[in-house]
């Protein structure tokens, strides 16, 4: 059988039908269309913020698992010595710091490696002097120092500033007591010398003080600048550790990488074989190392055997000064501190 076709009337009418039907859509209220299509760019936003939050939730993950796999990667953390602050100085001009009375040095505490030394002579005997250990605030104390008499040694540890080799507990520790030792020669026996030590410095002043303590030569006194009591302690408190202190494992991902790499900074222990005056400076609104574990490690101190007979201290600032982690130098007090502790007038008395 043949297909009839429609009638031509038939297929006029739905062409104009399907004409009237296109045009009402056209005419479709804007605000309408709009509304219709907010869902889609709403739950485009939403999956843009999903995706950014699942990104940031595998990142968070995974670094325990990298510190774990990677243990040196938390050495390279604890000491940052590739962060080269302050930017774009040059540690042999001290004089661009303001130091002009400061003498620029190397030293080899070991073969083929260089340490970079500064003497920053008294400020009246500037004119005498020949010519990182460059961060500010520590300038900021050289200077205070310097204007109180005394000569600053001070230097920059393997891997820090323009000092070559690679940054570890064991090494920083070696170059102390090769400075120590040299200087020490310099100066003869009959002049007192002070070894001061700040933050992670002070990891290092107790392990150095304790051998030389060990071996019957103590310094004159040690004086600690916002000391910590064990790297493990002061990792625990740190800010950069927040996100983490929390999580369950914390001890395995991350303090256990510290042992992995032999980092201990332990002047918990140190203190208990130091045989000299100790003196301990710390403000109340520290943030990077913690106020009460200054205050715990004075009172380790205050208990050790060894320190019978030796002058301990400890001296607080309170939080309303804003001294912070680095600027105990701003303390009009401090002079007074020091010759207080030390129980004579400063060499140049102010």
């Amino acid at each position: 059988m043949r297909k009839r076709s429609s009638p031509p009337c038939a297929e006029q009418g739905s062409d104009e039908a399907l004409k009237r039907r296109s045009a009402d859509s056209s005419r479709q209220d804007p605000q309408e269309e709009g509304s219709m299509g907010k869902p889609f760019r709403r739950l485009g936003l939403v999956g843009k913020i999903k995706r950014i939050f699942l990104v940031l939730m595998i990142i968070y993950v995974s670094i325990p698992f990298i510190v774990k796999i990677f243990p040196s990667i938390q050495a390279k953390l604890v000491f940052l010595n590739f962060v080269r602050v302050p930017f774009f100085i040059d540690l042999k001009r001290p004089q661009d710091l303001g130091l002009n009375h400061t003498h620029n040095f190397y030293l080899e505490p070991e073969s083929g490696l260089k340490a970079g030394v500064w003497h920053t002579v008294p400020a009246q005997m500037w004119r005498e002097a020949q010519g990182t250990r460059g961060g500010d605030h520590r300038v900021q104390l050289y200077k205070v120092l310097s204007s109180l008499g005394y000569h600053v040694v001070t230097f920059d540890y393997r891997g820090w500033g323009d000092s070559e080799g690679s940054p570890s507990e064991g090494g920083m520790t070696s170059d102390a007591l090769f400075v120590y030792d040299w200087l020490k020669q310099q100066i003869g026996k009959t002049k007192p010398l002070y070894i001061w030590g700040h933050s992670l410095g002070t990891g290092v002043a107790t392990n150095l003080v304790r051998r030389l303590c060990d071996r019957g030569n103590p310094p004159d006194a040690l004086i600690l600048e916002s000391p910590f009591t064990n790297i493990r302690e002061e990792a625990k408190c740190h800010p950069f550790s927040m996100v983490y202190r929390y999580l369950p494992g914390f001890d395995w991902f991350f303090l256990d990488a510290f042992t992995a790499n032999n980092i201990r900074f332990a002047s918990d222990e140190n203190v208990n074989h130091i045989s000299c005056p100790m003196l301990i400076l710390h403000a109340e609104d520290d943030t990077v190392v913690p106020f009460y574990l200054g205050k715990k490690l004075y009172s380790m101190a205050s208990r050790s055997q060894s320190l019978t007979g030796h002058k301990v201290q400890f001296v607080p600032f309170p939080a309303s000064l804003g001294y912070k982690h680095k600027f105990i130098y701003r303390s009009p007090e401090l002079p007074s501190i020091l010759s207080d502790f030390l129980g004579m007038a400063h060499p140049l008395a102010p």
